[in-house]
């Protein structure tokens, strides 16, 4: 296999005012690999296993998705947008998150990928057919590649609204603004957010085999030195645009599924979605507000088993020549505006689990020290 050992690779100075103050210091991390295994294009889907499917079905077409497929073990469920449905929900004793499904860009590059690891290629027996590799991150998540999978027509789309701006001529003559206040049209997956213990080896590992490559850096205040804590991670389409990140990561003393996040028409569509959810008596974690890494619009949700879900419209995407931003990491610095983060979106809610997975990360062989946990906690309570 190539050697994993990421090399900076020339790209654009984009720290004057395109996207972050701060660009890398001499010697920190590059942000991608050399020599990528292969560059996947996409995040395909996402595997969840839950007890309930009639439960998960309902929240999912309130939430805004659409049914593709179902079994007696197995719902698919889509977005608007043509392409792969974006959720996978298999019959399970438990609610659990089982990992996320990238697309590659040829059959060619499943193949390599399996001789670079020493997995096979698999064909996919059910509704999405294809071809896959099954591999496991250096935190223990499954991550599966493929290819040639079962792909979505597209559906009619939940328009943007046309705005008056004010310094323009009027685009809205005698007509009025009446948002009807209906699901939010999940027009296709954007990204999930994983949390992990050994930060450092499973970003390096998802540069290194899979080709994504880093749009933005976080760091804990006055750790710097020690590396960041938190990366915001992109496909390399190369000079073709990709959303800021279909992948994030953090530091942290628990492992796996933190959010997902969903696109959606506008913030009209967002604002009125909400409501529905509200409406329904489903729990809202955060929002509405506009991030800074990424400048998505967002509103955060959880399902009747507590995972969360990201409503989001008017992203960044960029292209492979913009090089990595830096910030240090802090509560404050999560939105431009909107709403204090939540102690529930944070995951800060003191809790007996909370305490037994810090104690565990700090006796096991990982990235997590006293250090880095007072940091973490510092960081989010700023």
């Amino acid at each position: 296999m190539n050697d994993p050992t990421p090399t900076p690779v020339p790209t654009a100075d984009a720290h004057q005012g395109l996207h972050s103050e701060q660009g890398a210091l001499r010697g920190e991390h590059p942000g991608r690999a050399a020599q990528p295994v292969i560059k996947v294009v996409d995040l395909a889907w996402l595997e969840f296993t839950k007890p309930d499917l009639d439960r998960a079905e309902t929240f999912a077409h309130d939430f805004g998705f659409t049914t593709a497929a179902r079994t007696d073990d197995t719902l698919y469920l889509r977005g608007a947008l043509a392409g792969p449905h974006c959720l996978v929900i298999r019959r399970g004793p438990a609610s659990r998150f089982i990992g996320p499904a990238f697309q590659a860009a040829d059959a060619a590059d499943l193949d390599r990928l399996a001789r670079a690891t020493g997995h096979k290629v698999r064909a996919l027996t059910d509704y999405a057919g294809g071809r896959a590799v099954d591999l496991l991150d250096p935190s223990g998540i499954p991550v599966r590649v493929v290819h040639g999978v079962t792909e979505q027509p597209a559906r009619p789309l939940q328009q943007p609204l046309v705005l008056n701006t004010g310094t323009a001529t009027a685009a809205r003559i005698n007509a009025t603004q009446r948002p009807p206040r209906v699901p939010a049209q999940a027009q296709r997956l954007g990204h999930v957010v994983l949390s992990t213990r050994v930060f450092r080896r499973a970003l390096d590992w998802y540069l290194q085999h899979l080709g994504l490559i880093v749009s933005d850096f976080l760091y804990l205040d006055g750790q710097r030195d020690r590396g960041p804590t938190m990366a915001f991670i992109r496909c390399d389409r190369g000079g073709e645009p990709a959303d800021h990140h279909t992948l994030a990561m953090h530091l942290g003393p628990d492992t796996g599924y933190v959010h997902s996040a969903y696109q959606v028409a506008d913030l009209d569509a967002l604002a009125a979605g909400g409501e529905y959810l509200r409406e329904r008596g489903y729990h809202h974690s955060w929002g509405i507000g506009r991030h800074i890494q990424g400048s998505q619009i967002f509103d955060y949700w959880r399902d009747p088993d507590r995972f969360m879900l990201e409503h989001y419209a008017d992203g960044d995407v960029f292209d492979d020549t913009l090089e990595p931003g830096w910030a240090a990491m802090s509560a404050s610095g999560l939105a431009q505006w909107g709403p204090p983060a939540t102690r529930d979106f944070l995951g800060t809610t003191p809790t007996p689990r909370a305490l037994l997975q810090a104690i565990s990360a700090l006796r096991e062989d990982n990235e997590i020290d006293h250090a880095r946990l007072m940091g973490l906690m510092k960081a989010l309570s700023k």
